[in-house]
This record gives structure tokens, sequence and C-alpha cells, in this order.
């Protein structure tokens, strides 16, 4: 699985949220950058709900940074978006969870799963703040 609009919007709305001084709202955010709201809004209470951004509440209410933007990795912001580790092969993440059952006589699984280790450890070394330069 590739990273889906839910990785993109997240990524988006956290570099909006990460260059503003004051709580961003989802309508705000939704008009800004050209995201249906409902959607926005799933992604956002998702984000909430998995200690990446805080909610607050009233008129001047919206959503903040949790913690500091280069303490944010992107593997933590794409994992909490997709709701798993995203991955970039079909390939399952050990040989005995082999969704064609033919694990254990795979010959390419090895490469992509030290491919797939590869590409873990460049998004968990790349922070929020990395790209919202």
């Amino acid at each position: 699985m590739l990273l889906t609009k839910k990785s993109e919007y997240a990524l988006l709305s956290l570099i909006s949220i990460a260059k503003s001084n004051s709580p961003q709202n989802v309508d705000v955010l939704s008009r800004e950058l050209n995201i249906p709201k409902s959607f926005l809004a799933k992604i956002m209470q998702n984000l909430a709900k998995n200690n990446i951004v805080t909610s607050h509440r009233g008129v001047n209410g919206g959503f903040v940074l949790k913690k500091p933007y280069d303490e944010i990795t992107i593997l933590e912001i794409t994992t909490v978006a997709e709701e798993r580790v995203p991955s970039v092969f079909e390939c399952s993440p050990s040989v005995g969870s082999c969704p064609s059952d033919i694990g254990n006589a795979c010959t390419v699984w090895p490469l992509l799963n030290n491919l797939q280790g590869k590409i873990n450890l460049f998004l968990e070394e790349l922070t929020l703040k990395d790209i919202a330069v």
C-alpha cells in the first residue's frame, strides 16, 4: 500500500498548523488546503486521538501540535493517518503471514522486507520540521 490521501492531507494540515501561531480549525484548513471538510475532520480527530494534535474548543478553537514539530516523525504521522504502518509493497511484514501462503518459498520477500525496513527508518528519522520549512 502506498501512502493515500489520508497521509497527504494529514501532512499538509500538520505543516499548516506548525507554521501557525494560533489554533487552526477544520473550516480554515479545509478551505486553505482544498480538502473536503468532512474527510479532514475525521483525519484530525484521529490525529488528536493519537496524541499528535490537541483540540481546543470555542470561538478561537482549533488544533495545535501536542509536541514540538521536530519531535513528530513522518512515520508516526503516516502510521496514524493510514491506521497501520504504511508499506510500499503488498508483502506482509512476516513470511508466516503471507497472504498468498507461499511466504516460505518466496525469494523476493527478504529483499522487499529489507527495503521496507530502510524506508521505515528514513521516515522515522524525518520529522515534521524537516518538511515544514
